[in-house]
């Protein structure tokens, strides 16, 4: 076997949005952690391809279409020639509608024009009884088309299952359009397919790759027992095993999740090899991390002495938690909590019951924590619960929650399920009920509750070591290597399990995880201060207040939280939260269950509500449950979401709002006034990035923009050229009054006294490399102050040019040496600056330490000292 000096390539593939499924993470990570070169590959929620870091894995996840899906059914519904003919142009229900609708149209305008005629003159008449006789026989030809339309339906079989996949779920061969070409432009050494919805795609690329010249070898990851799942469709129950028979005895490998289905596997298939067996067990690397930063019973809002039983994963019938919310009822005083990733059917079912049996109000739905943290969020509750209904596949596995239950130190309350119930008496580990039985039920936590010191003590060293990821993928490892005959050189130093996935856009795509992309700050964690910041986090500046105040306070923990849409960047955070996942109820509830029980503090930006839309379109319907929880609150303000448009005028010859799109001035001005309104009346402390904001928010606090001021640091030398480099770098023109300065610095340029650059629609990283290569910068001329490419073209030494309106800087009181001109005055400013060079350089140099004194972090969180007390 030999030690490739390159890493070999490993592609992990699963046909779903990956966030959520630990098994598929942790798989990654260990191959990280041993050296291969992998890239984690999913499926897309949008349109578009979407990249990111998970730690040291890359994660593609690509977006799937239904072509293949659409033109299998359009076959099937109108296959027939007769059907061709009695459906004529009505493709489905929405077509039918539309033609009822536009029948419906013509009818009423036809006999208002007949209405119209049988007022005109006599000659007028004809043409009235003409127009009838029409209406007539439209009428007739239309009530046919209905008629021939629904006796066709009537006559169309059930699709029943053909036991052909390709056409009973069409869907796995969409997947592979998508997936196919990302997995062979990869070309990986060997891929890891996950699930039974992978298999073909794992199989296809493979062979495809092999056709090419390329090595590539596959494995097959069963996560469960195909043949014995209850599908919820008989399509998937005939295409799922389908597939499965064609592909797996071309797979190189076999892995499954326990003994018993890797013996039924290899008998049904007549496998030369039993699949090998990796449990999916937690990192017990990672358990105690975060212990007090997540807590299931501080999710739920219990005291200590309240008895807390937790079920923690997917929810569906067979999973049988329906014995125990009616249990509950003969369980006075004990609450349940149920840890939950989205609101399923049976989720909503469950509930529905329990405001039948009255015990609603000690049933909490708390949302998932990340992959490393489940063992210690779990760990603050009494008893675990694994309710299983007797199904082949529950008869034959150790469910994934069994280990998590047990690295938590929670005894388990378990079904009567072969494979669990013998596990659990054996170890002595919990009490047994039998399934769907709530009298059993109750009946095993009264036991439970009464014995769980006693069983706790039977959680030994030897059972967590054997049920902890760290042993379980010591094989699969050594797998990959066995069947690609490469051995990885090893990893990087640094890794870690406890990986925070990064989103990267642009250039970023190709690039190592950049520093700028790792959390700079204290995570969320023990200390008496928890401090949370969002959503909207503008230009990184959370994250920069985040990085500036634990740096300063040893005290303070803290956790970013972004709200993003398609518009906004990816700057560093903790948590990235979809825009358009905000308008689910589910995701809204996430976020009171991320905030109220876990944060002490909490600086909302922007005015935006943390809740997502839960409460309104504003932080002011969030307040009252916050000061209900006890989150000491503060509001932060950028720019336009608080700034009155008519003073901005008043006091700005050059205001952004005279240059402004159509209607943007009335709309931000009505979100401005009510954003002002509530910082008037909500009695909360206020801050400000920039200075002009002090004169629309006269109680606030300047807490100055934040800048990575070593970073930004440059020792390149300025005004040496013949011909100074001048940068400007608009977000928008209107903004940042381009178009009033342009015709002054390209005339500089033509008359070569300049070498003027205009960056517009480039990268951070571009933008930053042409700072550094800059003389000069020139920054806005619209707004009246200074901001964040100012700051940091002061920290990189480089003397500004910019309009700053005195009551600005005063409101303040701190002048920064930024040459102050106006578009009238640009000219003379710049000839001024390119005449005296030397003192161009000191300007710079005196602004590399205003940046530091004022921007480097220490400034702003002296301002937040104020707030952050207990």
């Amino acid at each position: 076997m030999s030690t490739s000096v390159a890493r070999p390539k490993l592609a992990v593939i699963v046909a779903n949005g990956i966030s959520g499924d630990s098994r598929v993470q942790k798989t990654a990570l260990a191959a990280a952690r041993a050296g291969w070169d992998v890239t984690l590959i999913g499926r897309s929620s949008s349109k578009h391809t979407e990249r990111s870091w998970f730690g040291p894995v890359k994660v593609v996840r690509v977006p799937v279409a239904s072509h293949i899906k659409r033109r299998v059914a359009a076959r099937a519904a109108h296959g027939s020639a007769r059907a061709q003919l009695t459906q004529f142009g009505i493709k489905d229900r929405a077509a039918l509608e539309q033609l009822r609708a536009a029948h419906g149209a013509w009818v009423r305008e036809t006999t208002a024009r007949i209405g119209w005629l049988s007022q005109a003159p006599a000659y007028s008449a004809p043409a009235a009884v003409g127009l009838k006789a029409v209406v007539r026989a439209r009428r007739s030809a239309h009530k046919l088309r209905l008629k021939a339309y629904k006796w066709e339906e009537r006559r169309k079989p059930e699709q029943q299952p053909t036991g052909e996949w390709r056409k009973d779920w069409p869907a796995l061969l969409d997947l592979d359009l998508a997936f196919g070409p990302v997995i062979e432009k990869l070309a990986p050494d060997v891929i890891h397919a996950n699930d039974i919805t992978a298999i073909n795609l794992g199989a296809m690329a493979a062979a495809r790759l092999r056709a090419s010249g390329r090595k590539c070898v596959w494995l097959y990851d069963a996560h469960e027992y195909v043949a014995g799942v209850e599908w919820p469709q008989p399509r998937m129950d005939s295409a799922f095993p389908a597939v499965e028979k064609e592909f797996i005895a071309k797979a190189d490998a076999v892995v499954t999740v326990s003994p018993e289905i890797a013996e039924v596997i290899r008998e049904d298939y007549g496998l030369a090899r039993t699949p090998l067996v990796v449990r999916n067990t937690p990192i017990r690397e990672t358990i105690g991390g975060a212990g007090g930063r997540v807590s299931v019973r501080q999710a739920c809002g219990l005291d200590d002495g309240v008895p807390l039983l937790v079920y923690s994963g997917w929810i569906s019938s067979e999973r049988g938690l329906g014995a125990a919310v009616e249990g509950l009822a003969q369980l006075p005083g004990y609450h349940l909590a149920i840890v939950a990733g989205k609101r399923s059917p049976e989720l909503v079912r469950l509930l529905a019951l329990a405001e039948e049996t009255g015990v609603r109000d000690r049933i909490h739905v708390v949302p998932y924590v990340a992959q490393h943290e489940v063992a210690d969020y779990l760990s603050t509750a009494d008893l675990g619960l694994i309710c299983s209904q007797r199904t082949i596949n529950y008869e034959l596995s150790l469910p994934t929650k069994t280990a998590e239950y047990l690295h938590a130190g929670l005894p388990i309350i378990a079904s009567d399920v072969k494979t669990l119930s013998a596990f659990v008496r054996e170890h002595g580990v919990g009490e047994v009920f039998v399934s769907g039985d709530a009298g059993s039920f109750v009946e095993a936590v009264t036991r439970g509750l009464a014995r769980a010191a006693d069983m706790r003590e039977h959680i030994t060293d030897a059972i967590l070591t054997e049920l902890s990821w760290e042993h379980q993928c010591e094989g699969l490892m050594a797998l990959y290597s066995e069947i690609s005959g490469l051995t990885p050189p090893p990893a990087e130093p640094g890794f870690s399990w406890e990986a925070v996935e990064r989103p990267v856009t642009g250039a970023a795509e190709a690039e190592e995880p950049r520093e700028q992309l790792e959390r700079g700050w204290t995570p969320l964690g023990k200390t008496p201060i928890k401090l949370g910041l969002g959503p909207a986090n503008y230009a990184g500046q959370l994250a920069a207040f985040a990085q500036a105040v634990t740096r300063e306070r040893a005290d303070v923990s803290a956790e970013v939280v972004k709200h993003r849409t398609a518009r906004t960047h990816d700057y560093p955070a903790d948590v990235y939260v979809e825009g358009k996942a905000l308008k689910n109820l589910d995701v809204q509830l996430e976020q009171v269950q991320r905030i109220v029980p876990r944060y002490t503090h909490l600086i909302a930006d922007a005015f935006r509500p943390v809740f997502g839309g839960l409460n309104g379109d504003s932080i002011e319907g969030d307040l009252p449950a916050l000061r209900h929880g006890k989150v000491k609150v503060a509001l932060l303000a950028h720019g336009s979401e608080v700034r009155d448009p008519a003073l901005h005028r008043k006091r700005n010859p050059y205001s952004l709002f005279r240059d402004a799109p159509e209607g943007y001035e009335e709309k931000l001005a009505a979100i401005a006034e009510q954003n002002r309104r509530i910082a008037r009346e909500s009695g909360l402390p206020v801050f400000v990035t920039t200075p002009d904001l002090l004169l629309d928010l006269p109680m606030a606090t300047w807490a100055p923009l934040v800048v990575d001021v070593d970073a930004w640091a440059c020792d390149r030398p300025v005004m040496e050229r013949e011909r100074p480099v001048v940068l400007h770098a608009p977000s928008a023109r209107w903004t940042k009054g381009t178009d009033r300065v342009l015709p002054v610095l390209q005339d500089l340029h033509d008359r070569g006294r300049i070498d003027f650059r205009l960056a517009e629609q480039v990268s951070w990283n571009t933008v930053r490399e042409m700072v550094m290569e800059a003389d000069i910068i020139i920054d806005q001329f619209a707004i009246g102050t200074y901001g964040t490419f100012a700051c940091e073209g002061m920290a990189a030494g480089k003397p500004v040019v910019a309009y700053l309106d005195k009551e600005s800087i005063a409101a303040c009181g701190v002048t920064p040496p930024i040459v102050n001109a106006t578009p009238e005055t640009l000219d003379s400013a710049m000839e001024a600056l390119l005449a005296d060079r030397e003192g161009t350089a000191r300007l710079g140099v005196e602004s590399a330490a205003f940046a530091r004194k004022y921007h480097d972090g220490t400034a702003t969180a002296r301002a937040l000292d104020g707030f952050l007390t207990r």
